[in-house]
């Protein structure tokens, strides 16, 4: 019976391990094949974050399930590395809009002070604090 807990846990660990380093190729292929700045934020921020991701739960089931300990490391790095991926991705690409795209290329933002890139937010009165 431990042998079988084992061998489960010992192919959920290797399930997540081939998915996260898939993840991981897919991610790396995409920052190197894609050719314009906007489109290789979608490979870094998307696919290696899952696939690190992948990687960081079997290293939490490896140590929950064979080693009988508690990381919460792993967990930590995770939730890292998901909350800067996205904020990251953000800047990169606002200033690659500032640098590269010119105002007049942008659609209309459907609000009435358009791009906050480009526009200076509106002055708080009295009546709006």
């Amino acid at each position: 019976m431990d042998q079988d807990l084992s061998l489960l846990a010992e192919l959920l660990v290797a399930f997540f391990l081939v998915v996260g380093g898939f993840f991981a190729l897919v991610g790396s292929i995409g920052l190197i094949r894609l050719k314009d700045t906007m489109q290789r934020l979608h490979a870094p921020t998307k696919a290696t974050t899952v696939g690190v991701g992948g990687a960081l739960i079997s290293s939490m089931l490896y140590f929950l399930l064979i080693e009988n300990q508690l990381s919460f490391h792993e967990l930590l790095i995770t939730l890292f590395l998901f909350l800067t991926a996205p904020i990251t991705a953000n800047f990169i690409a606002k200033t690659y809009m500032q640098d590269k795209i010119r105002r007049k290329d942008l659609p209309e933002s459907g609000r009435e002070y358009g791009w906050a890139l480009y526009d200076h937010p509106p002055e708080m009165t009295d009546e709006s604090k």
